[in-house]
């Protein structure tokens, strides 16, 4: 009901063809690029998946359970933290390769301590989340027996909603530095196009996105008077202030749609429901003698999660390009009036492809599975038709 199917109403046309946009040479680089890079990301999540599935459901991880010590709680910390730091270092080479080929491509700015630094925060990020989530599963399933789902499943989509509002003001400084941008044409301008998609904004900030990469991005951050429009400087820097102005359309869209709530609502759902699903299948490692109460039940817990993560990726991501559809459609008629307004649109879509080295014609079921967004030829073929 809240996810717009067809944000075109039938009329979305065929993606153009990529030599009417890019040159030869260009989709030479970006398609060698992009080959490497998808070898190296399904490579690391076949790993990944893999060792997962041999630790929570074989005989190594409830070894690792059993061997940790101290307090319920630090146990459960120190199993968790053991099974992630495992999945991360398994899987390290595939991340060190992506990003050497990143490095020389241009696409990445950072040092490789910085890139560490950044690497070992989301490592730790992910300890937090998950241990939280465990010792809510864990405590549920001891206090209540036989309905634990159901109180489970509340608290944990009750987290996901925490974590959305949470994440804006504790998670995204953690990587980020932020400025308001100077009063002048631009910010007057990034306050009218907020007024005209009626989405009340409190700031505009800038990101110091540039000292990781060479993307050109931004978003809207916050929810309520609290939103805040956040622009990465190498936008600003790369990009005209026709095209800045057509992403900040886009991005407003979202908020014009409360999209972070629509998906944070949809997140919770998922969640409670996945929780259900959980108690299911535990039901023959109950009778190996794994209770999810217990320590030894985080290994096949952390492995479920991680099989249901590949599983769902389809369905997240199919909600994902129709949003993502919808948002270039009112970026569309919010910006067409504006100087330049769809030549914009469709230069900054290039300017976005280059600078990320984006697949122009990925395969269809690696975009169907993985692809988040419409493709760059899809939404320069909706610009052209508009």
């Amino acid at each position: 009901m809240l996810v717009p199917w067809d944000p075109t109403h039938g009329l979305a046309p065929p993606p153009v063809a990529a030599d009417s946009v890019f040159s030869a040479a260009q989709l030479e680089r970006a398609e060698a690029y992009r080959l490497w890079a998808r070898v190296c990301s399904w490579s690391s999540l076949a790993v990944s998946v893999a060792v997962a599935c041999w630790l929570g459901f074989g005989r190594w991880g409830v070894r690792i359970a059993d061997r940790s010590r101290g307090p319920r709680w630090l146990r459960l910390l120190t199993v968790v933290a053991a099974l992630l730091v495992i999945g991360r270092l398994v899987t390290l080479p595939f991340a060190v390769a992506l990003r050497q080929r990143q490095l020389e491509e241009g696409l990445a700015t950072s040092s490789w301590p910085a890139w560490t630094l950044d690497l070992l925060l989301n490592l730790g990020l992910e300890i937090g989340v998950s241990t939280v989530a465990v010792l809510v599963l864990s405590w549920c399933a001891r206090r209540w027996r036989r309905t634990w789902p159901v109180v489970a499943g509340g608290v944990v989509a009750a987290l996901v909603v925490l974590g959305s509002f949470v994440y804006p003001v504790v998670v995204e400084p953690l990587f980020n530095d932020f400025r308001s941008l100077p009063d002048g044409e631009l910010r007057s301008e990034i306050f009218a196009l907020a007024d005209a998609e009626g989405v009340p904004i409190d700031d505009v900030l800038v990101s110091d996105a540039s000292r990781r990469t060479t993307t050109l991005n931004a978003y809207v951050s916050g929810f309520g008077d609290t939103r805040r429009v956040v622009v990465y400087d190498n936008l600003l820097d790369a990009a005209a202030r026709e095209e800045t102005l057509s992403v900040v359309a886009h991005e407003l869209a979202h908020a014009r749609h409360d999209d972070v709530l629509v998906g944070t609502a949809l997140g919770a759902t998922g969640a409670f429901a996945a929780v259900g699903l959980l108690g299911l299948v535990l039901v023959p490692l109950r009778r190996r003698g794994v209770e999810l109460g217990q320590v030894r039940a985080v290994p096949a817990v952390l492995a479920l999660v991680a099989v249901a993560g590949l599983l769902s990726a389809p369905i997240q991501n199919g909600i994902s390009r129709h949003v993502e559809l919808r948002a270039d459609v009112v970026a569309l008629d919010t910006t067409a009036d504006l100087p330049g307004g769809v030549d914009a649109f469709i230069a900054v879509q290039q300017r976005l492809a280059l600078r990320s080295l984006a697949d122009p014609t990925p395969p269809t079921w690696s975009q169907w599975w993985f692809g988040s967004h419409p493709t760059v030829l899809e939404r320069i073929a909706l610009a052209r038709s508009y």
